[in-house]
Formats: structure tokens, sequence, C-alpha cells
């Protein structure tokens, strides 16, 4: 008997647009905590978090009472009324931040948060090139999807105009060749050279992930925050810190530029903020915010400022504060770390572990000395982790699929740690022993 074939139910998407390579093989009925559950009811640990949203545990009782709640008042509004719960959470957020960061902008998506930054960085600087790193992901609309330079840019049309990229600090693979041993920062003054040749004088802004996620995992070295800032200080550009990913939480604090405490000019929110529901934000600084509004800055959409997903916005936040959340990231993610260093002590094929609270990258190569990535067999060990109940991502974008990336809920318990990383050590041996 083939112990790797899972029972599951056929999955009918004729109907579906397919928006992806493939779909799992299965359908998803409940989720509850660090767990969903298929429609046998088999259970299934998930480190993704769902789609890097659900951070504090699926359906946490705090997050569906405040849907219940909001059901019960009012769900939307027209764009220029204003609710309580919209106000409150603006508040919550602004008291969490410094004062270079006050004004703040309730959105649905990172994509439409980041639209958002864009768009202020330009009306207020009057001027329209933007820069980011080669790795990023910050989503797929127009402008966004202009700076996204790790995936779905071919077959679509032209970028944006004025839109640069300059190399991510991937320091396990360094773009430039150049420091294989410690990093000099020689990409990001490369970088800013190859943006000044190609600018025609309109420099408005650089924006990046303090950590970058989908593309990779990578976390920029030491000082690497602080250097882009002044760059972009010197070249009057604001610096756009998208915090979809690793804010509220992940990272061990409340927000990862803390870690290098380089505060942008524009802050945007997402995932981390909605507890599973679309909710997002861009927050800027109040003199920001007053010349863009002298300017006749507009942003409406249907679902700005809506109140239940402000109420649950608010909820997470409760829950982020009262479990503890970032602290239980910073531990969990330690607990985490070691289990996966341990494996890259057994397994010759772990390349690289590399991340920082609940946020890990683990490469999977073919031979370590050439760091030589293992695509084939990457994404066979994640598959086989499914069938034997782990929710493992991997980052499938081109060039970058031998790389998992390993982000369980906040609320994760030791327990669970251990139980994902003992069935992520039972699919690399099953794997790399065939």
């Amino acid at each position: 008997m083939d112990t790797r074939k899972t029972a599951h139910t056929e999955v009918d998407h004729e109907h579906l647009i397919r928006y992806v390579r493939e779909f799992a093989p299965f359908l998803i009925e409940r989720a509850s905590g660090s767990y969903i559950y298929d429609q046998t009811g088999r259970a299934i640990l998930d480190f993704t978090s769902g789609q890097m949203c659900a951070t504090v545990g699926h359906n946490h009782p705090a997050v569906v009472e405040a849907v219940e709640q909001g059901c019960r008042q009012v769900m939307h509004l027209l764009s220029w009324f204003l609710s309580p719960p919209v106000i409150e959470l603006c508040n919550r957020l602004a008291d969490m931040l410094p004062p270079s960061l006050q004004k703040v902008l309730l959105l649905n998506t990172g994509g439409e948060s980041n639209e958002v930054a864009l768009r202020i960085a330009k009306l207020h600087s009057g001027k329209f090139e933007v820069a980011g790193l080669s790795a990023s992901y910050h989503g797929l609309t127009a402008g966004a999807g202009s700076l996204t330079y790790s995936t779905g840019r071919k077959g679509y049309g032209p970028a944006s105009v004025g839109t640069m990229v300059i190399p991510a600090p991937n320091c396990y693979r360094c773009p430039i060749r150049q420091c294989p041993q410690q990093c000099k920062l020689a990409c990001l003054e490369a970088g800013f050279e190859l943006i000044d040749s190609q600018s025609v004088g309109s420099l408005a802004a650089f924006i990046a992930e303090p950590v970058i996620s989908a593309g990779g995992v990578i976390v920029p070295p030491p000082g690497y925050l602080a250097r882009l800032k002044e760059l972009c200080r010197a070249r009057d550009m604001l610096l756009i810190l998208d915090e979809a990913q690793t804010g509220l939480g992940r990272m061990g604090t409340n927000f990862a530029y803390e870690h290098e405490n380089v505060v942008p000019d524009i802050l945007t929110l997402s995932k981390t903020l909605g507890g599973g529901l679309p909710l997002s934000a861009t927050i800027v600084s109040p003199e920001v915010e007053q010349d863009c509004y002298e300017k006749g800055f507009m942003h409406i959409s249907s679902h700005v400022s809506d109140p239940l997903p402000a109420l649950v916005g608010l909820a997470v936040l409760d829950v982020l504060k009262r479990e503890n959340l970032s602290r239980n990231a910073a531990e969990m993610g330690q607990r985490l770390q070691n289990g996966l260093l341990d494996m890259q002590k057994r397994y010759h094929v772990v390349g690289d572990v590399r991340g920082r609270g609940l946020l890990w990258g683990v490469e999977i190569v073919k031979d370590r000395d050439t760091r030589e990535p293992d695509h084939d067999l990457g994404s066979a060990i994640s598959n086989r982790c499914l069938e034997l109940g782990l929710s493992m991502n991997i980052v499938h974008f081109p060039g970058m699929s031998s790389v998992w990336r390993i982000a369980p809920p906040l609320t994760v318990s030791e327990e669970e740690i251990d139980s994902g990383l003992t069935i992520l050590d039972q699919a690399t041996r099953e794997c790399v022993d065939i």
C-alpha cells in the first residue's frame, strides 16, 4: 500500500478562473486556531496562516464576535459617512506609532494600501518616479503591480511609467557576487547609482518590505534600512515600508521597522490587521496629509472606511495585546528556528535558514557549495508535508520554488510547533532518501 496517498474529494472547479497554477485536491470546510479541516474531517496544521492573514488564528472568538456585532449594527456606509469603529481604529493605530505616522486611511487589501501610498507620494512630491526591490511583492493592481518584481510582470503590457528596480539584499545569493562572507551593502549603493542613471529627475519614493516575504523570506543585513533611508533623503525621496506580512506582531515587535529603528515616511498595513478579513491601512504624517488634502487628494472606493472590518481590526489589536502575541511570536519563533537549524545540520539539502519572529524561509539546494537550488525537491517535500497534515507554503515564483515560507499563526503553541517540525522532518527524510 502506498502510504503517500491521501484520501480526498475530487474538486470540481469547472467554472472557476484558474488564478493559480494548481488548486489543492480537496475542499476546506472549517478552520479553528492553527488548523484547517477538509471535507473528510482531516486536520491540517496551517503553517501559512491562511494567506498570511489569520495571524490570530483561524476564526478567533474575538474576531467572530466582532463580525457578528458588525452584522447587527452596520456593515457598510457611503464613503464619506464615518462610524465610531473607524475613528477608534485609526486612534488605536496612531497610539502605536510615532508622531510622524498619525494619519490613517482604512482600506481593503495590501495592493490597495500600496496604491494609495504611491498616489500620496506622487501628489505630495509632485514627482512620479518610484523604485523598489527585485524580489518585492506589493500586490498586482496597476501601480502596486508595477513595483512587484518577483512575479506577475510578463504578458500584461507596460508597467507604470517611472518604475525602477534595484537588487534585493539576498545575502545567501549576493546579487552582485561581491559580499559572500560579510555584506557591505554594495548592492544598495550600486542600486542607487543605477537609479540615478535612469532617473529623469523626478524621484518621488522608494517602496520596500522591511523583511521580504513572498519573494523568498529575505532579511536585509543590519544597517540596510538605515542606509536606504539616508539614500532616499539625499534624493528627497519618500520611504514607503510595506508591512503587509511583517506588521502587528509577526516579527516579535509591533512593526518590523522597529528592529532597525527606521521610521518610514509612509507605512502600509494589510494582512495582519484583518484577522482573516479584508482590511488594510495607509498611514502618513499630519504634514503630508495636510499637503495632499490642500492639493485635492481623493481615493474613494466602494469599501473605504467600512465599519464591520474596522470592528474586526479593533478585535485583532485587542487580541494582540491581551494574549501578548508579539512575545509569543518571538518565543515560538525561536523554537521554530532551533528546529529548522537542527534539520540543516542533519540534511545536506537544507542550504539556508533565515527569518525573524514567526516568519522563516528554508532554502533547498542540490549542493551546499554551489548553492544550486533544487526546485523539484523543494516542491516534493512541500507536497508530502500536505499529505501528512501540514500546510507549508513554498514560494512558487519563478526561480524561487526551492524556498519554503513558514509562518504559523501568532497564537501557535509549543506542541503545534513541535508537531509541524516532526512532519517536516519526516517529509524531508522520505523525499531525500528516495
